[in-house]
Order: structure tokens, then C-alpha cells, then sequence
């Protein structure tokens, strides 16, 4: 079979030193890729092989120029999430994806896949969002960036970041150090996210003014949360009634994200989010957006290993 030969022209916007890296290193990590010959002049790029290694190929630098006209410089990162998604023939997300925050460092934070645009609608829709997906699909990154936007905008007045405290083996009670020293371990990934948006200093001015509050879920008892966005994360870990007590929480002009992943739960019985699922499915202003391998925005292995393990555990079912 003839190979196909595919030329594809640079848009005169786009510097073409930006799509193939700091010493062509995103050029070559495309290549190590995919079994095409790939030869770049100016701007110019020439691909030749099998028709579906070049349409791979040609999809790939096309995401890349996608993110050099949303004023971004393309990183190793976002070859890996180009190269996964067409490896898994995941239609990209299109350019009409919106900013939802610059970060202190003038970085865009936008949804990258069809999934997380799904999300996101949803979050800026309902007042109750349940986001269910595998690790690396942005549940906790996108809620806290809608957070940081909703706070910046004054929609809310402060942020809560509620997480069930749950470790094998270990009560937190036992652990040493301060409520807040105890407490670190667990809410560590919200506060990555967090630090990831406001630089530290600020966003440790925040938390000490209670403008942001990181607390387990257990201390949300008895309390009705008005003007504020609410994210409870690792959701999977919770009780049917700690999820009705949770969610019973919700006060007026407030948001609700809740995010998990059902198949990592540290819990024996009934996960408060299947139950939550059951009951309040098709109920108004109440979201739940599947998240899939499809909308794993990290090393494309991160995918690989989702996927993998998913046939595992249904053949093993």
C-alpha cells in the first residue's frame, strides 16, 4: 500500500518554533511517537506513512497551533495529553473552549477535553455538581479553579474544602501535631490546586483570614454554608448519611462540587455518592458528569493504566 503524504501549512499567527520546542523536543517526542517521517521547513510540515499514523500525526501539531492561538507556549505536557487523545481517537476539544481563570503566573486554566467542558458547563449551571471520574481527569483541579473565579468575581464570599478523613488502619485523633498538622496529609492535593492558582503567600492570607476554610467533612455538622463555594473532594470515601448530612449544608447564593472516584474508595459498604446518585439523579439543579480515560490531562500512561486496570477489574468481576 502507497504511503499518504500529507503537508500541512503553519498559520502565519503561529511561530513555528513554538510547536517544535526548546531545542525541537517536542518534535522529537511526537516522532519517538508515531511511525511517520515528519520533516519540518519553516512553515512547513511534511508527513508521510500509514493514512491513519498521518491523520494521528496531523491532528497532534494541529492541538499544538490550537494552543499557540490561545496565547500559551505548548509544553511536553500538552504533547502527551495531544498524543493520548488521538492514540485513543478522542476528538479534541475545539477553540471555543473559554478561559476559567489566569493564575498569578498568567497561565490559562481551561477545560482541554469534551468531558471537562461538560464539567464545567455544569458547575457554572447547578448548584450541585457531582464530578465522577478516574485520577488525572481535572475533577478537583477544574472545581477549584471555578472556586478561585466565583471568589475573585465576589459571586461567593469565601471557599470551604471539605474532605472525609480516611486512612487505613490510622484514627486522626492518634496522629501527632496540631488539628491543622493532622489535617495537612489529607487536604494536601486542594491545597496543590490552591497554590497552583494564587501564589502561597496570598493564598496562606486567605486561609488565615477564613476567606478559604479547609476542614474534614465530620466538622461540617450542624452548620448551614451561605455565599459560598463548597468543594468536597474524594467523595467515594463517604458515608450515605455523611453525604446527606453534607449536602443538607447547602445555604442560600452557594455552590456545591462534589468529586470522586468510585473505584478508589477505602470504605467497606455503601459509598455515600451511589446512593446520592440513586436518589437524587434527574432532580433540578442537580448535576453528575462521567469523566472517563478519555479526559486524563496527565502523562498519557496515567490513561494507559486506567484503562488497563478497567479491564482487570471487569474481567475480573
Amino acid at each position: 500500500m502507497e504511503p499518504t503524504q500529507v503537508r500541512m501549512t503553519i498559520p502565519d499567527s503561529v511561530d513555528p518554533t513554538l510547536l517544535m520546542g526548546p531545542s525541537d523536543e517536542l518534535l522529537r517526542r511526537i516522532e519517538e511517537s508515531f511511525d511517520a517521517l515528519i520533516t519540518v521547513r519553516g512553515s512547513q510540515v511534511a508527513v508521510i506513512g500509514a493514512a491513519d499514523v498521518v491523520n494521528q500525526v496531523t491532528s497532534v501539531f494541529s492541538q499544538l497551533i490550537q494552543v499557540v492561538e490561545n496565547g500559551e507556549t505548548p509544553s511536553l505536557a500538552d504533547v502527551e495529553l495531544a498524543i493520548g487523545q488521538v492514540a485513543r481517537g478522542v476528538q479534541a476539544q475545539g477553540a471555543a473552549a473559554y478561559d476559567i481563570l489566569l493564575t498569578y503566573r498568567g497561565r490559562a486554566i481551561r477545560p482541554k477535553t469534551q468531558g471537562q467542558t461538560k464539567y464545567v458547563q455544569a458547575i457554572r449551571k447547578n448548584t450541585i455538581t457531582f464530578g465522577l471520574g478516574p485520577a488525572g481527569t481535572g475533577k478537583t483541579y477544574l472545581a477549584m479553579a471555578m472556586a478561585v473565579a466565583a471568589l475573585k468575581r465576589r459571586e461567593v464570599a469565601r471557599i470551604v474544602l471539605a474532605r472525609p478523613v480516611v486512612e487505613a488502619g490510622e484514627s486522626l485523633g492518634f496522629l501527632p501535631g496540631t488539628l491543622q498538622e493532622k489535617l495537612d496529609p489529607y487536604v494536601r492535593p486542594l491545597y496543590d490546586a490552591l497554590f497552583d492558582m494564587t501564589d502561597r503567600e496570598k493564598g496562606n492570607a486567605l486561609i488565615e483570614q477564613g476567606i478559604i476554610e479547609i476542614a474534614p467533612l465530620a466538622f461540617m455538622r450542624g452548620r448551614t454554608l451561605n455565599d459560598a463555594f463548597v468543594i468536597l473532594d474524594e467523595a467515594q470515601n463517604t458515608t450515605p448519611d455523611q453525604m446527606k448530612m453534607f449536602l443538607t449544608r447547602l445555604g442560600f447564593s452557594s455552590k456545591f462540587v462534589i468529586t470522586g472516584d468510585v473505584t478508589q474508595r477505602d470504605l467497606k459498604g455503601s459509598s455515600g455518592v451511589d446512593v446520592a446518585r440513586r436518589v437524587l439523579e434527574g432532580v433540578e439543579d442537580v448535576a453528575f458528569v462521567d469523566l472517563d480515560p478519555a479526559d486524563v490531562v496527565r502523562h498519557s500512561l496515567v490513561a494507559r493504566i486506567v484503562d488497563a486496570y478497567r479491564a482487570y477489574e471487569g474481567g475480573a468481576s
